[in-house]
């Protein structure tokens, strides 16, 4: 390879004179060079003339080209300490213009974007989209939930220290080599090869319309689906977490859906971004009927990975009311969903206790749980219903057009049971049954229900949390 035979490969791949270009290189991919390095970037300079500018990511270590950009005379180096370039050129000093002062090191106001702005294009010479910088801007811009932020102290170019954050810093692994196919199907990007290295050229203002929309719709899109790729499954974790965020009602889920042992029910709940949790069951055992001191132990194990437990479901109203006012003591839960039928005289124990208590539907019709809760209100005002549409349709209503509107349960509703159910009582995936729940989350959700939705609430379901996670966020999407 010599430095003409690099400029006609590149003039074939569309570089031409006063093309602004960022380049990602590999030095090595391209095979021997006549006269080394240098003369590879002399071919960029050849085909983009003086009126063109030549930009290289300058953080950390990213080979000889990059160094060969940085030894130029009059090269311009951004004053960023995250995402720094280096560019030569007529348009060097408005491209690096005042990095450090951007909210984001990649996103607005950033030579990332400025470069799309002036019509510019990005190389790949010999390396993947992996080394593909702009892929962190386009996150940027996205603000996507799973960016962190980042804290540098350093100085100005007015020679003054300042310590600044950093916002939508990118992490771990993405699978942007992935991303090949878009840019390639938007024809936005032309393949080609020089000497041994496969070469891409891609237009940055079409990279950023394209990407952009797609993340728009689907803001996991540069994550694997690789189960086993610890990065991606938290990422897409932060990610359910901020469209849960964005509701008005808290989520949790049963801790019989979530998993049998307290480690594996922490592990499932963050895989899905969920970070309350109902006690019902544990380690097949009912939780109320657990020594204080293990179900204590739980809690704290829940707390330490800020897991909140949002109530103690009782499965049966049991005989002991004191028992379970000293669990209640003893574990700090501030909140108890207790079966409606029978629980009269527990209820006046739980209320002396100064626990949240909320009444769930047992399998009976929606005249009688109204009747049920308007006497427990009476005996103990204040008291909620825990509004189980499944057991409803066990009890051969309409759980939306008939149960929730005949017993008023509008008034007194804080939670609503994420289950379903076929008429014959068989457990269903959520939606797939008679139970309406997607009507019931919708109306819900109309009124900003500042309530608990609970995965499993109170029936089983037929499938493991991943299962009922993604049922639940397809229906809240379908919405």
């Amino acid at each position: 390879m010599d430095r003409k035979t690099i400029a006609e490969g590149l003039r074939s791949l569309g570089l031409k004179k006063g093309s602004i270009v960022l380049l990602h290189s590999s030095f090595l991919s391209l095979g021997q060079v006549k006269k080394g390095p240098s003369e590879v970037i002399k071919a960029f300079l050849d085909v983009i003339g003086d009126k063109g500018t030549l930009m290289v990511p300058a953080f950390g270590q990213l080979g000889v080209l990059v160094e060969e950009v940085k030894s130029l005379p009059g090269v311009v180096i951004s004053s960023c300490p995250l995402g720094t370039v280096a560019a030569y050129g007529p348009d060097a000093e408005e491209l690096c213009a005042d990095h450090w002062k951007a909210d984001t090191a990649h996103g607005k106001d950033t030579p990332y974007t400025r470069l799309a702005d002036k019509g510019g294009v990005i190389c790949l010479l010999g390396v993947d989209q992996d080394r593909n910088t702009s892929l962190h801007s386009v996150e940027a811009l996205l603000k996507l939930p799973y960016l962190s932020t980042v804290s540098r102290t350093f100085q100005t170019p007015e020679d003054k220290e300042v310590t600044k954050e950093y916002h939508f810093f990118p992490g771990p692994h993405r699978d942007f080599i992935g991303l090949d196919h878009l840019l390639s199907d938007a024809g936005i990007m032309k393949i080609g090869r020089i000497g041994n290295a496969q070469v891409r050229l891609i237009d940055s203002a079409g990279l950023f319309e394209t990407l952009l929309a797609v993340g728009a719709q689907h803001p996991d899109f540069v994550l694997c689906d690789n189960p086993e790729c610890d990065d991606c499954v938290k990422q897409r974790a932060a990610i359910y977490a901020d469209s849960y965020g964005k509701e008005s009602f808290r989520l949790a889920v049963s801790s019989r859906l979530a998993g049998r042992y307290v480690p594996e029910i922490i592990e499932n709940l963050q895989k899905e971004g969920i970070s309350a949790v109902e006690l019902d069951f544990l380690q097949g055992k009912p939780c109320w009927m657990l020594p204080a001191d293990k179900l204590n132990a739980a809690i704290q194990e829940f707390a330490g990975e800020k897991i909140t437990v949002s109530a103690l479901r009782l499965t049966v109203v049991p005989d002991d009311a004191l028992k379970i006012v000293s669990l209640l003591k003893a574990t700090r839960i501030k909140r108890v969903v207790v079966p409606m039928q029978g629980a009269a005289a527990l209820l006046k124990a739980l209320d002396t206790a100064g626990v949240e208590i909320s009444l769930a539907n047992d399998v009976q019709t929606a005249r009688s749980a109204a009747s049920d809760l308007t006497t427990a209100r009476m005996e103990v005002p204040g008291i909620s219903i825990t509004f189980n549409p499944a057991n409803f349709t066990r009890a051969g209503e309409h759980p939306f057009l008939y149960s929730y509107r005949t017993g008023r349960f509008i008034k007194t509703i804080q939670q609503l049971d994420i289950a379903d159910c076929t008429w014959d009582g068989q457990e269903t995936l959520f939606a797939r049954g008679n139970a309406e729940v997607k009507e019931l989350i919708s109306i819900l959700r109309c009124g900003n229900f500042s309530g608990w939705f609970v995965l499993g609430g109170g029936a089983p379901y037929p499938g493991t949390l991943a299962e009922a996670a993604e049922n639940f966020r397809n229906l809240l999407a379908s919405m």
